[in-house]
């Protein structure tokens, strides 16, 4: 299978850097909008602010199966060591739940907005926070990889190959 890949740059990857963390923040700017928007919809009582709330969360659910996919590439092409391991594996699995949970509030919201556009329950302003939880925890663990562990950098890269690590 990676055969079919171009060679690999100085980064470990077949493409000019990583893609994943470009996708990423556009999910987690777009989950944190809708979450956003729903408080001060709430708040302001502005209803209208749901539908743009309503439309962050369609497109962040979109693009987090975008950002997974490219993930699980470059997480396969990583070469993690020691405690980067555990950092990684983590990292997969909440994405993937995040996904799940995206796709779970974006269904629950679809018919929340059927029924009635202009109100949104308490339990799922709460799911909301959830959500927010979740991410937070998410990014912390990304920026581990990438700001701890040197996953992709060029001097983790090269001393891996080296064998330094």
């Amino acid at each position: 299978m990676l055969d079919l890949l171009p060679p690999l740059n100085e980064h470990n990857l077949p493409w000019m850097d990583t893609i994943h963390p470009i996708l990423v923040h556009f999910v987690i700017a777009m989950a944190l909008i809708a979450v956003a928007f729903d408080l001060i919809g709430v708040l302001a009582r502005r209803p209208n602010l749901f539908e743009v709330s309503f439309w962050n969360l369609l497109v962040a659910t979109a693009a987090i199966f975008l950002a997974i996919i490219f993930g699980q590439v470059e997480a396969g092409l990583a070469q993690p060591y020691g405690g980067a391991s555990n950092v990684l594996n983590l990292h997969s699995t909440l994405g993937w739940s995040l996904a799940g949970v995206l796709a779970v509030l974006t269904g629950w919201r679809y018919v929340i907005r059927s029924r009635d556009p202009s109100v949104l329950p308490l339990p799922f302003l709460a799911a909301g926070g959830v959500l927010c939880l979740l991410v937070a925890l998410q990014v912390n663990l990304g920026n581990q990889l990438i700001w701890i562990y040197g996953l992709h950098t060029v001097p983790v890269v090269q001393a891996v190959r080296e064998g330094l690590v």
